[in-house]
């Protein structure tokens, strides 16, 4: 029950998790997963040995952009069939957000995600069942969630900074 009420009959949730596993793997088990993990760590030193970091980064930026392509392709096709100014309602920043809560950590990234998404749909299904709670109140869940739970994470600022890549928001400028 509790499966088919996250996942449905959506074959895009068993996409995201084989693209989870995918990169798991990726990061965790291979040359240029290390090589990634290091161009996010130390651009220089991974310049030194040879590597090329603005390339690399592009890539990590294409591949990611891609990621938010097909979500965005799914919002405006399967989600809701139509365009719509303001269709994705802030949601960018709720996946921003979830970098941060997840401490840049696919495993937890996509734990987070599907709690968040769950807050979203427990949203759904209390306006179908007719709650007598007014739907902006039910819609505004999902955001109030992601402010509760980064109040609590950022109370330990120290695991953020550890867990995040060392040279994250810094330009690079190869010599």
């Amino acid at each position: 029950m509790v499966g088919r009420l996250l996942f449905g009959h959506n074959p895009l949730v068993y996409l995201s998790l084989a693209l989870f596993g995918g990169v798991q793997w990726f990061l965790y088990h291979t040359r240029t997963g290390l090589v990634l993990r290091a161009v996010g760590e130390s651009p220089q030193s991974a310049n030194a040995i040879g590597y090329r970091v603005i390339a690399i980064r592009y890539a990590a930026v294409v591949f990611g952009g891609a990621c938010a392509g097909l979500g965005g392709a799914y919002l405006a096709i399967a989600y809701t069939p139509s365009w719509v100014e303001g269709m994705t309602a802030g949601r960018g920043w709720i996946a921003l957000a979830l970098v941060v809560f997840a401490t840049w950590k696919p495993s937890r990234v996509v734990i987070g995600a599907y709690l968040f998404g769950s807050v979203t749909l427990a949203q759904f299904q209390a306006q179908a069942a007719g709650v007598a709670i007014p739907s902006q109140l039910l819609a505004m869940l999902p955001y109030l969630a992601t402010i509760v739970v980064l109040a609590i994470i950022s109370r330990d600022a120290t695991t953020i900074r550890l867990n995040a890549p060392a040279s994250l928001g810094k330009p690079y400028h190869p010599d």
